[in-house]
């Protein structure tokens, strides 16, 4: 699926943001180089690995030969990639030539990770000491029901029946780029929330984590800590208890918010109190290209453009809405219809035809989601055909002229403006153009001189 501008960027990007410094301290580490790692790019494991133990510089032509020339182009991502994240060093040699040596700080800590394997600062707690913890299956369906009820209450807090205990600052600092709000009007979804809300469950938690990260130094939460804990979480083993007092009290602050998004489930014995990782936190250390998990579909679209979606979401009923017409509900099925007025409502707040169909492909249900294809294509092409009416006329400001004195005038005029590349139309018998409005300063200054 197209992902929105504000989505792109994960925890590497953020990570590549970074000072040198507080780099060389994250990749102390051996988690944390790890997790790097899983994020790199095919091409760019494979250098890292080959160079891992290799203590001198390599030259860059050395490199390009491991390469064929069809795939200089992902040689050059993969370079880049590990450049930003300061995983490679680039130097010159004496010659004067290109050198990449891996980071001598993430060089350590992940031979000491494959060689002696890696501890977590926690072990699982005994299960004669955690009891009735819940199985796999619902813990998941307890993290997507908590996921879901954030979301509802991101988007549009009446919605939602047990509101999560995230405080109203934080909320806000998610909500600002999703809603916008003027004056004493309710919030309305931006261009960026309605794209949003049609993303997967992955691209939806990097965008609210990379938000949480953000907005970090604000509450006095050093960003290079708070991205260390996440991933070393990432790396816990889902439906397994921790004890709560192993963590610091920056530490136990950050759970209880991770708690309210469904990455972690908190429970409390008689005396010890535990936290269970949920497959929601382990995605935090996957990069979101390889992010392979599939929730199962609940969406059939027929030919003749009726919506049927088996769900008893809230989230899902309001997210149909967005390009359909959500016409009955019942406890276990909501029933609309793609039309061409839902269609043109949803165009007009920024979600585009491939984004819909993406949306409706991956949440297909079972029993249509293995044809191909799972959405009908008179349905695909008819969604394409509706946005392309849309695109045919491009408005542009612009200004028209007219009762020209002189065809010199009305020549000399045509001319500045196409000197500025901004003349749009021109009808030399009868003296009339019009331009482009940021050309307008010009051509107006052209006709007062020839006055």
């Amino acid at each position: 699926m197209p992902e929105v501008r504000i989505i792109a960027k994960n925890f590497m990007d953020m990570v590549a943001s970074m000072p040198a410094m507080k780099l060389d301290k994250l990749y102390e580490n051996g988690f944390i180089c790890e997790a790097i790692l899983r994020s790199l790019p095919p091409l760019a494991k494979k250098y890292v690995l080959q160079l891992l133990h290799i203590d001198v510089p390599v030259a860059a032509k050395l490199l390009e030969e491991w390469v064929l020339p069809d795939g200089f182009s992902k040689h050059r991502v993969a370079i880049d990639r590990l450049v930003q994240l300061r995983v490679f060093v680039e130097a010159a040699d004496r010659k004067n030539e290109k050198t990449y040596k891996v980071t001598p700080t993430f060089q350590r800590s992940l031979q000491k990770l494959l060689v002696h394997g890696g501890t977590l600062p926690r072990e699982p707690m005994p299960s004669n000491i955690t009891v009735r913890l819940p199985t796999l299956e619902d813990l998941e369906a307890w993290a997507l029901e908590q996921w879901e009820c954030f979301l509802l209450q991101l988007i549009s807090s009446s919605q939602v029946e047990k509101p999560s205990n995230i405080s109203s600052s934080l909320m806000k600092v998610f909500q600002r780029r999703l809603l916008s709000q003027r004056d004493r009007d309710a919030p309305k979804l931006t261009e960026s929330g309605f794209q949003f809300l049609l993303m997967n469950t992955n691209a939806q938690l990097w965008y609210i984590i990379r938000e949480y990260i953000s907005n970090s130094e604000e509450r006095g939460v050093d960003a290079a800590d708070l991205i260390s804990f996440m991933l070393e979480i990432s790396f816990h083993v889902i439906g397994e208890a921790y004890n709560i007092n192993t963590l610091t009290d920056f530490q136990r602050s950050i759970i209880k918010d991770l708690a309210d998004l469904g990455l972690v489930k908190l429970q409390q014995g008689r005396k010890e109190s535990w936290f269970i990782p949920t497959k929601l936190a382990t995605n935090l250390s996957v990069s979101l290209a390889d992010s392979s998990s599939r929730k199962e579909g609940f969406v059939v679209v027929e030919t003749n453009f009726r919506v049927y979606a088996y769900s008893t979401s809230k989230l899902h009923c309001e997210i149909l809405r967005l390009f359909s017409r959500v016409e009955y509900q019942l406890p276990n099925l909501i029933v609309g219809a793609i039309t061409k007025e839902s269609l043109y409502n949803a165009f007009d707040n920024g979600i585009t035809a491939d984004q819909i169909i993406s949306f409706l492909q991956q949440n297909a249900h079972p029993r249509v989601a293995e044809r191909a294809p799972s959405v009908p294509e008179n349905v695909t092409d008819q969604i394409r055909l509706w946005e392309s009416d849309l695109n045919r006329v491009e408005m542009t400001e612009s200004y028209y002229y007219d009762e020209f004195p002189s065809r010199d005038i009305f020549e000399g005029a045509c001319d500045c403006a196409r000197e500025w590349n901004g003349l749009l139309w021109e009808d030399s018998k009868k003296m009339h153009m019009v331009v482009k409005a940021e050309v307008h300063p010009y051509v107006r200054d052209y006709l007062r001189r020839q006055k």
